[in-house]
């Protein structure tokens, strides 16, 4: 015997149990699953998020400030003297470095006098607020490479310590400040 309403209209079968769940698996899969696409390709191709650590980019980046670099512009153009780049190295497994570009391919950089010198000329750094003491003799940066340098020259792991980068591990730039609040901005530079 059909069901029926007081009408005398055929009523619709109530769902069961395993409909409501694959209604409700279909409804997150369809919500969740483009979502967590959109996230993947702005992660691995557009910008991601990263933290800054420890006092090598002090005082223009601080320990523990949360930083979203853009992966766009390398694609197109080399990076340039002055960018704040995030780079992977070989010996650390997981945290990357944040470092300023200041040696460009084909470039001699040299340590001396308190200042970096480029193909002998002094480099113009108003975004130091100490010298670079020490000393390092010419190292040519060979093509498809760069040389870095921490702003905290008195305390960074840099090119100074481990060589000249390949922009292959350069992940991107550094493009804005969203940690703390009070710092929120786009990271400038010169």
């Amino acid at each position: 015997m059909d069901e029926e309403n007081r009408d005398g209209a055929e009523q619709e079968p109530r769902p069961g149990p395993a409909d409501v769940v694959r209604s409700w698996l279909r409804e997150l899969l369809e919500a969740v699953l483009p979502a967590l696409v959109i996230v993947l390709v702005v992660n691995i191709f557009l910008a991601q998020a990263t933290r800054v650590e420890g006092q090598s980019m002090d005082p223009n980046l601080r320990d523990n400030e949360r930083l979203i670099i853009e992966k766009i512009t390398y694609r197109f153009s080399s990076p340039q003297r002055g960018d704040i780049v995030v780079l992977r190295r070989p010996q650390r497994s997981v945290d990357p470095l944040i470092k300023r570009v200041v040696g460009l391919p084909g470039e001699t950089v040299a340590i001396h006098d308190a200042m970096v010198y480029i193909n002998g000329d002094p480099l113009t750094e108003p975004y130091l607020d100490q010298p670079t003491w020490g000393s390092m003799a010419p190292v040519v940066v060979p093509e498809g490479h760069v040389f870095v340098m921490g702003d905290n020259r008195r305390s960074s792991n840099d090119s100074r310590a481990f060589g000249v980068v390949s922009l292959n591990d350069i992940v991107g730039r550094a493009w804005l400040r969203y940690w703390p609040p009070d710092e929120f901005g786009a990271v400038t530079h010169p």
